[in-house]
């Protein structure tokens, strides 16, 4: 019997061909993360792109504005791991991408109400001038509210979410409000902002950075986790998995901005210090930090132990986020 090999978005099966018991005799190579991400982000941009209002339309400057930094590259990180927690539930749910580029609407308007002057005065963001250089202050300021509020929008849609049942809507909604709002994303910008220039201990760090990134992120998981319907047992497992890449991936940022060039961020280096931000190198050192995120990536990938080859990309996208270089 001829062996037969099915390519699936994220890794390579080789099955015996036969009937339907030889699927016991799946042999799993590893996964090609890159190639995966590559895929993902793509569909998202793809996404975005139809949704967003044309710049065409009125009012015209705020459209460009909106899709000047929706549209400015970037990882797509979150969306990508609603979509990757769906897929470890083993659906594609109705509405997954509205679900998953929310996320990314959100993620847009904090970066550009970030950049603000009376924030972290940032110049460059992915390469290019920040929003409020192109478009001035006040419009910068008026494209996050019009982010903000488009991504509510965007997962109450009839035609984007048809199928998926109401109160697991409204229950993706809720959590969306949460992760972003005063108990999450923005509570911890406010903390951040409170800290700087003070003499904070570690775990004054530790909340800001559980709220300000982790927050956003435990929403995607658990947004994709909700639209697949996921078990409250998958759901605490899934909760458990984002809190740690969370970390990770913000031990990572504070070290990326230690050691990074501008040309690798896309924005300029050495910010936190300039800012008189603590920072996991403060407390840990540049080499310690690195450990502790391997560390929160370990303890995360344990936390899938319950789930097959299905989460293989969650498994992937927590190693991926400390070994990034951007």
């Amino acid at each position: 019997m001829s062996p037969l090999f099915i390519d699936t978005p994220f890794t390579l099966l080789l099955l015996s061909a036969g009937s339907h018991p030889l699927i016991a005799n799946v042999l799993y190579l590893p996964m090609n993360i890159k190639d995966y991400l590559e895929q993902k982000r793509l569909a998202v941009d793809c996404f975005l792109d139809q949704v967003s209002p044309p710049t065409a339309t009125p009012p015209t400057t705020l459209h460009e504005s909106m899709r000047y930094s929706l549209m400015a590259g970037g990882k797509r990180v979150r969306p990508i791991l609603t979509i990757a927690a769906a897929e470890a539930i083993g659906a594609t749910p109705p509405g997954l991408m509205a679900v998953a580029c929310s996320l990314e609407f959100i993620h847009t308007y904090s970066l550009i109400h970030d950049d603000l002057p009376s924030m972290d005065n940032d110049d460059f963001r992915r390469g290019k001038p920040t929003n409020h250089k192109v478009y001035g202050e006040a419009m910068a300021i008026l494209a996050g509210d019009a982010l903000l509020t488009m991504a509510f929008d965007l997962i109450s849609r009839p035609e984007l979410m048809k199928g998926c049942e109401p109160t697991r809507q409204v229950r993706i909604l809720q959590e969306l409000a949460y992760g972003s709002g005063n108990m999450g994303m923005v509570g911890g910008q406010v903390f951040d902002i409170q800290a700087e220039n003070q003499d904070i201990d570690l775990p004054t760090l530790q909340n800001i950075h559980k709220h300000k990134t982790g927050m956003l992120i435990r929403a995607a998981v658990r947004m994709g986790a909700m639209a697949a319907g996921a078990t409250d047992r998958q759901l605490d497992d899934m909760t458990g998995y984002a809190e740690d890449i969370g970390l990770a991936f913000q031990i990572a940022d504070d070290v990326l901005n230690v050691t990074g060039t501008r040309e690798e961020l896309g924005k300029n280096p050495n910010t936190d210090a300039e800012r008189g931000k603590k920072t996991y190198p403060t407390f840990y050192g540049v080499e310690g930090a690195r450990k502790l995120a391997d560390d929160c990536v370990t303890r995360a990938i344990g936390r899938l132990n319950t789930f097959g080859p299905s989460a293989d990309p969650l498994r992937e996208i927590a190693r991926y986020i400390t070994a990034r270089k951007n």
